[in-house]
């Protein structure tokens, strides 16, 4: 997985509150940011689901969906970031926006979608963004978790972005999808997690 040298070491916040704003991210091995072609198309698809959302960011990365979510008035985000110095990086992000209403977490996903959400003391997510590192299988089992330890708000959004020739993604049999995408090497999907 090569790195996204166009990014040049900074991320451009597209629209909102710190729209055309440009924050610096570290060049990190397998750090690919979400284009902006493509981070276009998913908060259209959004674009009337984001104000007052809660958003989990299970690979931030960057942070670029993230923050581009709170950007455009996301209630709340919680961002998942396994490098320290990725993480330290997007803490520095929101200090700079002067963003209050966001924790980022310096570990491991997955170990952290284990542990589940205590639904008697903390909210669910209404939009949920899974953009892991390519060729590493964490897809599936980030789905899986997301659906079964209490993550999810009923009818929460669940974005997808693997490499396009994935050909064994398990999808959980409540989410339906809404739209698909493919750019290059990229495919991306929106779902909704649905109860009967």
């Amino acid at each position: 997985m090569s790195k996204n040298k166009s990014a040049s070491g900074q991320v451009r916040i597209i629209s909102g509150q710190w729209r055309s704003r440009k924050l610096p991210i570290h060049d990190l091995e397998g750090l690919r940011p979400t284009t902006d072609r493509v981070r276009e198309t998913l908060f259209n698809w959004l674009s009337s689901d984001i104000s007052g959302a809660r958003v989990l960011d299970c690979f931030a990365g960057s942070g670029a969906l993230s923050l581009e979510a709170l950007s455009r008035y996301a209630s709340y985000a919680r961002i998942c970031e396994l490098q320290s110095n990725a993480a330290k990086q997007l803490k520095q992000n929101l200090v700079t926006l002067k963003c209050d209403n966001a924790d980022v977490i310096n570990g491991d996903s997955l170990v952290t979608l284990k542990q589940g959400l205590d639904s008697t003391k903390e909210k669910g997510f209404d939009i949920v963004f899974v953009d892991p590192p390519f060729r590493k299988g964490l897809a599936n089992p980030t789905l899986a978790l997301l659906a079964e330890k209490n993550w999810l708000n009923e009818n929460a959004l669940i974005y997808l972005e693997t490499e396009s020739d994935i050909t064994d993604l398990e999808i959980p049999a409540d989410w339906v999808e809404l739209k698909q995408k493919s750019a290059g090497q990229v495919s991306y999907r929106l779902f909704q997690y649905q109860i009967d």
